[in-house]
């Protein structure tokens, strides 16, 4: 009996605790407790926070908080969850300086709110290739939720899963317009830094975890 209750319990301490089996390869890229491993450039206010086990851009706060490391293919998850009308991004393959969005990628978390209505450009919505390359809509949590998303950038191709639909699977190669690459230079940028872009607006973060692919 004691054999069989000490297997039981070991089975369960592999099995059910962060259910890591369920994502091999990939590492945790925030100790729930401080911004270990991360780089705050441009702070805003009181920049990024954490708060009961959560990262938190607070309102008044921003500015672009980095990972330390650069990737280049990679599959990023996290979830977050915004204010009403709330705002952020992530930068992908970016360097520290300069606008993510042009010198980089910029990967767009916006909250789907009616004042957006017909104010916005098609690339401007949630998990666009920010300006460039338009997402799928419709499949955001309201503002207060959390949703569940995965940026995933293999080469030229970019992937946005959000809450298990894929929004965006788009090959960088087929922006074809001059204007748009030239003011986005970034596109050709094959590895850097990840970031998010926080400018005076609430946001949410936990479980952010990512796996480096060949």
């Amino acid at each position: 009996m004691k054999h069989t209750t000490l297997l039981s319990a070991l089975v369960l301490l592999l099995v059910v605790p962060g259910l890591f089996a369920e994502e091999p390869g990939f590492v945790t890229l925030f100790d729930g407790k401080t911004l270990n491993g991360w780089t705050l450039v441009g702070r805003h206010g009181p920049g990024y926070v954490v708060e009961n086990g959560v990262l938190v851009c607070p309102k008044e706060g921003g500015g672009n908080l980095f990972t330390e490391k650069e990737y280049s293919n990679f599959a990023f998850r996290f979830e977050f969850r915004t204010e009403p009308a709330g705002n952020n991004g992530v930068g992908i393959r970016a360097p520290l300086e300069g606008d993510a969005a042009y010198v980089g990628m910029e990967i767009q978390i916006l909250d789907d709110a009616p004042q957006y209505e017909g104010q916005l450009r098609p690339a401007q919505y949630h998990g666009s290739v920010y300006d460039v390359i338009p997402a799928k809509r419709g499949y955001l949590k309201k503002a207060g939720e959390w949703n569940s998303e995965e940026i995933r950038a293999e080469g030229r191709r970019i992937k946005v899963t959000l809450n298990g639909t894929v929004i965006l699977d788009a090959d960088l190669d087929s922006v074809k317009d001059p204007e748009v690459l030239k003011k986005h230079p970034g596109l050709a940028r094959t590895t850097g830094h990840i970031g998010f872009l926080g400018h005076d607006s609430l946001l949410e973060l936990r479980n952010i975890r990512i796996k480096e692919l060949p």
